[in-house]
């Protein structure tokens, strides 16, 4: 007697929902891309709305607090300080855009050169980035400082030094992943050369990671810059960025002057927004999920 056994045919898996990303994580971006937008704007037209001189004493009245004449108080000297912010923060962005920009793209350039470069040069230019980066940065700016003095230039400069070591090994990394895929392996095969490869193969690929990157390094640069500021060692007087006029007005910390509170909340509101953008930009979201 033929027995037959009935085969259950196994049920087709459920599919699996992916989590969608929560609204909150939405508006964090939304938040700073707006905070970067607005700081963007002031630094760009800043002096031209500030409501006095930036060295105008405007009171008798030091570390006066805020009020409709004076919506950030006066500083030590009875300055406006809504004024002083709003030149301020010009120097500050400008002088992190610069140096963030210049160090991303020499730190790209010698990347792509070091992958498509002869093994020497890769070497050469490997341990050259050690060397740099191995220096601490304030050490730097004040070996920096006391060579040359100080000025805006030698504050890009530093920067930059400070900021291209790491720039480079992020793109290199990139680039050496990119090297080893097949389509560059083809484009080799075809006889292409070295600065094809690297300007139309490796480049166009790494480009999202590197401009993440250069978005962090903007925020790391700022605080660099505030921090050699605070210590005397940047944008000297009569200019002012946001770093010195925390400084300057350190003897209103006891009396809660708003001369003082107003451009080190300026400062973090900058980078916790500059953050905030570049955290949660696609390419940075994608890469935590790790493709699930």
């Amino acid at each position: 007697m033929t027995q037959f056994i009935a085969k259950s045919t196994p049920e087709a898996p459920a599919p699996v929902l992916r989590k969608k990303a929560s609204r909150p994580t939405s508006w964090l971006g939304l938040l700073g891309a707006t905070v970067c937008f607005i700081w963007l704007m002031v630094a760009l037209f800043g002096p031209w709305l500030a409501p006095h001189a930036v060295g105008e004493v405007v009171s008798d009245n030091m570390f006066e607090n805020m009020s409709t004449l004076y919506p950030f108080g006066t500083d030590y000297l009875g300055r406006d300080m809504l004024s002083r912010v709003l030149v301020g923060a010009r120097f500050t962005v400008g002088l992190a855009l610069i140096s963030a920009v210049l160090a991303g793209g020499i730190g790209t350039l010698c990347a792509l050169l070091s992958v498509v470069a002869p093994k020497w040069l890769d070497e050469i230019i490997s341990r050259l980035m050690d060397a740099f980066i191995s220096i601490p940065s304030k050490m730097l700016a004040l070996i920096m400082v006391s060579a040359f003095g100080s000025s805006e230039v030698l504050l890009i400069c530093t920067a930059v030094l400070s900021y291209t070591p790491g720039a480079f090994r992020i793109a290199r990394s990139l680039a050496v992943n990119i090297e080893a895929l097949e389509y560059v392996q083809v484009a080799r095969t075809r006889g292409e050369g070295r600065i094809y490869i690297a300007c139309r193969e490796i480049l166009p690929n790494m480009l999202n990671p590197v401009m993440t990157d250069l978005g962090l390094r903007f925020g790391f640069i700022v605080l660099l810059l505030s921090g050699m500021s605070f210590l005397g060692l940047g944008v000297q007087p009569p200019d002012a960025d946001l770093g010195s006029l925390v400084r300057e007005n350190i003897g209103g910390l006891s009396q809660g002057a708003p001369a003082i509170v107003i451009p080190a909340l300026a400062i973090g509101t900058l980078t916790i927004g500059v953050n905030l953008f570049i955290d949660r930009l696609p390419s940075r979201r994608g890469r935590r999920s790790g493709g699930h």
